[in-house]
């Protein structure tokens, strides 16, 4: 484990953005950005390129294409065709810090980019819409993508935990070897490699044996950035990769759902092989249409097992009743709740008394466990599907629980629920042993595993995992069970208090007066200071004015969090985007009505716990202020702020169009400092983006 570490490392150091020289296939140009004079190139011997460089880059592309140039941002721009003698070379620049770097590549005689090829693009995408399932999806999209590319074997590959990855669809020729449900470790696609596939969508290696091609002029250019080329030369290691893979060419098109990376469609081919720019376009097109797919799959299966999982707890909670304790509905039950998650047992533990339900680990074992997974704040959800990982003790019963949920209801005496799986073994196929070949010296030279045969592993001590789904049930359905419990108790109350004497009503008037005292003193006492801030701004300076309006504001997204706690049974979680919704509604009010018709809201619900809503409520408000104050200075213009989620982690984006990068994100003032902090305590990390026009920031943070 120690070697794949340091390999890891290893791998992740390397710098393969700036390798100083180029593919061969194509030819590449370097101007200054400032005066468009060409300093360098790359390529093989072509005596029409030779004579550009020193020459203004006008005079090589024309006047036309030159002057698209001026306003070259972050991303690659095709820029059309030209025209050398009668050969075709299909163009493509990108701004590389104070560069401009132009490619050229000659047309290749394939499918032409017309009415015909743009029909059969959109009759694949209908095809991916009709998949039945996911297999059938990717099935799809290989076969879509070799018909497309032309080459021998092309895959989908997933990545999963730990940054492996594994061949979820491929489509061959004949042939040739398959890897379909292969797994590859994370070290075969090291971290910066993973950042450019992000960056850069398509990434042809159109002939594994080629000489590298380096950059060449009267400057230095070996350690210009060439993140966004087509042509940027392969690390030597990734080439031993693919020579031990007996490929002769490549290709990889990103898929890339919500801004991360899901996979990548790789591409194989026997003989040296290249792709026209045309089908490069097409190919990320195509990726596209499938990433929207998944999501939208991905979406669609969570609402259906949402949908299943409250018709079971209705008929589950339909069997409590009114009249029956928590222990009779344990004792009787408590299969119905264990199968309510799919698990294989289920058990309450509630101070000495124990409760349980198919298969358990022995009594003692329970409780131990049951200290191990209570968790102090009520309601709130303990999953995993390693247990053993985090609670060593687990190893002896692995093959009895290997993945837990559980849930801690907040009574007098604390109960805790757990749900159980078994160890579920699974047989891993990997492209080769993931072991071997590791270098025990982490400076030794970096080398690619030699053999791909198929490898088998046994994977031990894990459980199926717990869909976010089933973990929202969980919590669900212990919330339901207390307010059953809470109303039978209330109702136990009440026939109690008929039969004794009159001052108790009195006893119940001043326990009512107390709770909605309780409910209201924190909102009340906000509210106040807010109306003191507001008193003091009137005799203010504007200046002054302006922070204490600010300060109200934060005000108010705090009071806003306590006022939605006392609307909800819970005091400990609550719906994030209902709250970001009341809190967006809020600061239209106090932005005014033109700000207010520029904000568009999307939020997709997520449980968090109220002092992380807290800061995401703090953080919404500075970004929105920001943006109002600096992203249109000579008036105002459109807001967006979206909530997502991405497996444990949700993503906050707040994105103008106005004139970029601005305000004091990036400062050292109150609003500034406060914001990093806010992150900070999240556990996550803010990114500021060119938005194309505009800003955007996007704060990712863990859920829990």
């Amino acid at each position: 484990m120690q070697g794949q570490t340091d390999l890891l490392t290893a791998c992740d150091r390397e710098p393969i953005h700036i390798p100083g020289s180029i593919q061969p296939y194509g030819q590449m140009l370097v101007a200054e950005a400032a005066s468009h004079q060409v300093i360098a190139r790359a390529g093989l011997s072509d005596p029409r390129f030779e004579r550009a460089v020193d020459a203004p880059l006008a005079e090589f592309l024309g006047t036309d294409l030159a002057a698209s140039l001026h306003d070259l941002d972050g991303t690659l721009r095709v820029v059309g065709v030209l025209d050398l003698g009668g050969e075709a070379w299909d163009t493509v620049a990108f701004r590389s810090g104070t560069h401009v770097v132009i490619e050229c590549t000659p047309q290749r005689p394939e499918q032409p980019l017309d009415a015909g090829f743009l029909n059969r693009l959109e009759q694949v995408g209908t095809g991916f819409e009709r998949a039945v399932s996911f297999p059938d999806l990717f099935q799809k999209a290989a076969h879509a993508f070799r018909t497309l590319t032309g080459h021998d074997r092309v895959m989908i590959y997933r990545f999963i935990e730990g940054d492996a990855g594994v061949v979820v669809g491929e489509s061959l020729a004949p042939g040739a070897p398959s890897f379909m449900n292969h797994h590859f470790p994370a070290t075969d696609i090291p971290k910066q490699a993973r950042a450019l596939y992000v960056r850069n969508r398509v990434r042809v290696i159109a002939d594994v044996s080629y000489t590298p091609a380096p950059i060449t002029g009267a400057q230095d250019l070996s350690e210009l950035d060439l993140s966004d080329s087509t042509l940027r030369s392969v690390s030597p290691v990734h080439i031993r990769y693919l020579h031990n893979m007996g490929i002769q060419a490549s290709a990889s098109v990103s898929i890339v759902k919500d801004g991360l990376l899901w996979g990548l469609v790789a591409c194989h081919h026997h003989e040296p092989r290249s792709l026209s720019l045309t089908t490069r376009l097409a190919c990320q097109t195509l990726a596209v249409i499938l990433s929207r797919q998944i999501h939208a799959r991905e979406d669609a299966d969570l609402y259906r097992e949402r949908i299943r999982l409250r018709a079971q707890e209705d008929v589950i909670l339909g069997t409590l009743g009114s009249e029956r304790s928590l222990a009779d509905f344990f004792a009787d039950s408590g299969h119905k709740v264990a199968a309510l998650l799919n698990a294989d047992g289920f058990a309450a533990v509630q101070g000495l008394d124990l409760f349980t339900a198919g298969h358990c680990p022995d009594s003692s074992d329970i409780r131990s466990l049951a200290e191990h997974v209570r968790l102090p704040a009520a309601m709130r959800t303990y999953a995993t599907h390693h247990l053993s990982k985090d609670y060593p003790e687990a190893a002896f019963y692995a093959s009895i629980v290997s993945g837990v949920v559980a849930v801690t209801m907040s009574t007098e005496v604390p109960i805790i629920l757990m749900w159980f799986r078994a160890e579920h073994l699974q047989t891993v196929t990997w492209a080769g042993n993931p072991h071997k070949d590791v270098p025990h010296d982490p400076n030794a030279q970096l080398n690619p595993r030699t053999s791909f045969e198929d490898w088998s592993e046994t994977v031990r001590g894990r459980a199926r995992p717990w869909t976010h789904a089933e973990e929202e049930a969980a919590a669900r359905i212990v919330r339901l069970m207390l307010d059953t419990r809470n109303n039978q108790r209330l109702r136990e109350l009440n026939r109690e208090i008929a039969t004794t004497l009159k001052e108790n009503e009195s006893l119940l008037r001043q326990k009512d007066f107390l709770l909605r005292e309780v409910n209201h003193r924190v909102q009340n006492s906000l509210s106040l200071v807010a109306a003191f801030l507001r008193m003091q701004a009137r005799e203010a300076s504007p200046e002054v004015k302006s922070q204490l309006g600010e300060a109200e504001n934060r005000l108010k997204a705090v009071s806003l969090v306590h006022r939605r706690l006392h609307q909800n049974d819970s005091v400990e979680i609550l719906d994030l985007a209902r709250y970001l919704d009341d809190l967006c509604v809020e600061l239209k009010d106090t932005i005014g009505d033109t700000w207010a018709r520029q904000l568009d809201t999307s939020f997709t619900p997520i449980l968090i716990s109220t002092d992380r809503a807290i800061s995401v409520g703090l953080i919404v408000n500075e970004l929105i202020t920001n943006a109002t104050k600096y992203a249109y200075p000579n008036g105002t213009g459109p807001i967006s702020i979206a909530l997502e989620q991405h497996r444990d982690q949700f993503r906050l984006i707040v994105a103008d169009s106005g004139v970029g990068r601005h305000g004091p994100v990036q400062g050292s003032g109150f609003g500034s400092r406060m914001l990093i902090s806010l992150v900070e305590r999240l556990g996550g990390h803010l990114d500021l983006e060119d938005n194309h026009p505009g800003t955007r920031a996007v704060v990712t943070a863990p859920i829990r």
